[in-house]
């Protein structure tokens, strides 16, 4: 009897240690569940519209990005904030349209100014919520120090401060233009200087597979604004010579390869159900490059121009259980929304200055197809208002602008010369059912061009115009060299 009782009890103490264990376990799992959201942004230079499987490219393989599709949505109406490199980028990590910030063009080696240390970037929005951030490729919002990212929250950097273009090889050196050697960063150290980039993808997507490895048990912010395929191209041997498409498409499909790794390495950590990616571009394809730039199809025109052809970018995000799978919206939203809304998915506030984007978290996730910000600005030179858009419509006001006019450009990867064209009268399109503009549709809406015109007069009191010696009353300044 006494052995029965005492093998009962140690029964009892085995089951009790049992449960209290797994108890332990249960709870510790349930500690370390991921409830946020981590978010990488790939932001590819001068890819046009259809220059991915997923939105139609007849002769470039992108599997890993046509996955992200499939895994996500796809955006068909995304656009940039201004069809050039700096001015797209700063709009991307700020909120703001670029020509509120001073911020105009494509900031060169020559240039002394760059992003304002008062503007908030989209990496101090992550940092606010401690977030691990990180930036590698190409950076374009002033080179000096004063501009580094790592003083604008991000805790890596590796890459170039501009285009890859802006270096002693360019066609023009010396003539237009007198670029020094194109350096290479890490951090705040000049670390090389690059006379050719064929390694640069690669290096690039090393960095950010070690850097998502390392931050695998934090949340992480990861901006990869990949060099090509603006010009000059440069492939790796691994993808010379694949594509049908020809050396273009060697470098999109290098680029999808570093897509691929990136998500193949969030898979290894078990990060894919609580990471959102999202891919684009900065403006549409650099077309006088002929075969080494890419297709803005069916859209009209290409980088340097306000028309569908420069702003309009494919645009993929993807993040299982927040963003609807399988799904294409034709909402039009532009990269000055994307900082409100990852402030909506941080619970975090928005900067003290004003900006100009709108929270989009319910067009992202599916619950509504509106926006609430349906009314958009396009400049470009020096602060000139070039078309507003609202509510399907777009008011193309009278300026010049860049074309080929139906020429094509050459083989050999050096340019053709633009001609220029002077629109003297302002144009209406109805994109919703004319998104090639090929209809001018401004003598059949006269309410809708006296609205618009209304609109634009707004933009103008705000942000100015200098093509009618607008100044505006919501400018700022970029930022300045310290004395």
């Amino acid at each position: 009897m006494l052995l029965r009782i005492i093998y009962l009890s140690v029964i009892s103490l085995l089951i009790i240690a049992c449960q209290a264990t797994f108890t332990d376990k249960k709870v510790n799992v349930d500690s370390n569940k991921k409830n946020y959201k981590n978010v990488i942004i790939v932001y590819v230079d001068d890819q046009g519209y259809q220059d991915l499987g997923c939105f139609g490219a007849p002769d470039i393989l992108t599997p890993n990005i046509d996955r992200l599709a499939k895994n996500g949505t796809r955006f068909t109406n995304f656009h940039t904030a201004q069809p050039v490199c700096t001015a797209s980028r700063v709009s991307l990590l700020t909120g703001c349209y670029p020509n509120r910030l001073g911020m105009h063009g494509a900031i060169g080696p020559g240039h002394e100014h760059g992003i304002n240390p008062d503007e908030l970037t989209l990496a101090e929005l992550f940092k606010s919520k401690d977030y691990a951030t990180a930036v590698f490729g190409k950076w374009h919002l002033g080179w000096q120090d004063e501009f580094n990212p790592l003083n604008h929250g991000f805790d890596e950097y590796f890459g170039i401060p501009y285009s890859n273009d802006m270096w002693p090889h360019h066609p023009w050196q010396g003539t237009i233009f007198d670029f020094p050697d194109l350096p290479l960063y890490d951090g705040f150290e000049r670390i090389d200087t690059l006379n050719e980039q064929s390694q640069l993808t690669t290096q690039i997507t090393e960095k950010a597979v070690d850097f998502i490895a390392t931050n695998k048990d934090q949340p992480f912010f990861l901006y990869v604004p990949h060099p090509q395929p603006h010009v000059p191209l440069y492939v790796s041997d691994k993808f010379k010579g694949k594509s049908e498409r020809g050396l273009y498409g060697d470098v999109i499909m290098e680029i999808d390869w570093s897509v691929g790794e990136i998500v193949k390495t969030l898979n290894k950590y078990d990060l894919v159900e609580n990471t959102v990616i999202m891919y684009s571009s900065d403006n549409g394809p650099w077309l006088s490059y002929g075969t080494h730039s890419g297709s803005a199809l069916p859209l009209k025109e290409g980088k340097g121009t306000n028309w569908e052809g420069g702003t309009r970018v494919p645009c993929v995000m993807s993040c299982p259980g927040l963003i609807p799978t399988g799904k294409v919206s034709d909402t039009y939203f532009m990269t000055i929304d994307i900082l409100p809304t990852m402030a909506t998915m941080l619970e975090a506030p928005l900067p003290d200055r004003p900006i100009d984007g709108n929270n989009l978290l319910p067009l992202l996730t599916g619950e509504s197809e509106e926006n609430p910000n349906d009314t958009y600005a396009f400049y470009y030179h020096n602060n000139h208002l070039q078309a507003v858009y609202d509510d399907g419509y777009k008011l193309i006001l009278p300026h010049s602008y860049r074309t080929l006019n139906g020429r094509h450009g050459t083989d050999d990867g050096l340019p053709i010369d633009y001609e220029h064209k002077d629109l003297s009268e302002p144009e209406l399109y109805h994109l919703d059912s004319d998104k090639e503009e090929k209809q001018n549709v401004i003598d059949k809406h006269t309410a809708v061009v006296e609205r618009l015109l209304k609109i634009a007069e707004e933009y103008r009191k705000d942000m100015g115009d200098a093509l009618v010696d607008a100044e505006g009353t919501g400018l700022r300044s970029p930022g300045k060299l310290l004395e």
